[in-house]
């Protein structure tokens, strides 16, 4: 599903990866974990095509991302990357229903079609009650939950989660790594996770261990 060979990056004269090489099979949930500043972060932006690198390629459903120009790129981005940050980044005016369906939107989905399939995730996720509630009277986990929904909305190739957990409490972090496990059982949905959290990074099929900008 996904291949990173040789990603370097630095920012000024600070290395912060150092020939990276990542393969990541299709339904795979996979964490990256490591010390802060050994380069996950950085790591999984170049993945997902929100930075560049240096150096290296990276293929999504065997596309070089690289090679595509920056509107091929937004396009191929919003139709097969989803994202899920450790701040939930919903739009405080829209409702969770709309933040949901924003990227169909993007997409030029049908209204009708991009609700009912926005429905269906919400139910799924367990928060199809909150539909209509704007992001300020949501909980944490449920806010989390609805960006979760946001990033599945275009069923992409794969999801990339930057400390997902990160701003919840321990039980809706423990609920939200359950609900990685179960969506890749269920619709076979590819992760990769960084995480400083132990018990998630246990959950995954594997663990990268990340150290001073390489895989250790």
């Amino acid at each position: 599903m996904l291949q990173a060979k040789g990603i370097f990056k630095s920012y000024g004269a600070l290395p912060i990866l150092k020939g990276v090489d990542l393969d990541v099979a299709r339904g795979e949930l996979v964490s990256i974990v490591g010390a802060s500043g050994a380069g996950k972060s950085t790591l999984l932006h170049i993945m997902g095509s929100l930075d560049k690198p240096d150096r290296g390629t990276v293929r999504i459903q065997d596309m070089d991302i690289g090679t595509l120009s920056a509107k091929q790129l937004s396009a191929f981005r919003n139709a097969h990357i989803g994202f899920v940050f450790q701040f939930h980044h919903l739009l405080p005016e829209f409702t969770a229903l709309e933040n949901v369906c924003i990227p169909a939107f993007i997409k030029k989905t049908d209204r009708k079609q991009a609700e009912e399939k926005a429905m269906e995730l919400l139910d799924l996720l367990g928060v199809r009650q909150r539909a209509d509630h704007k992001p300020g009277a949501l909980s944490g986990g449920e806010q989390q939950r609805v960006a979760v929904a946001r990033a599945l909305i275009n069923n992409p190739s794969i999801i990339l989660a930057d400390e997902p957990s990160g701003n919840l409490d321990s039980e809706n972090a423990e609920a939200l790594h359950r609900l990685f496990v179960d969506l890749r059982n269920r619709l076979n949905q590819t992760f990769v996770v960084v995480t400083h959290n132990e018990e998630l990074a246990a959950m995954a099929d594997r663990i990268v261990h990340m150290k001073d900008g390489l895989i250790s």
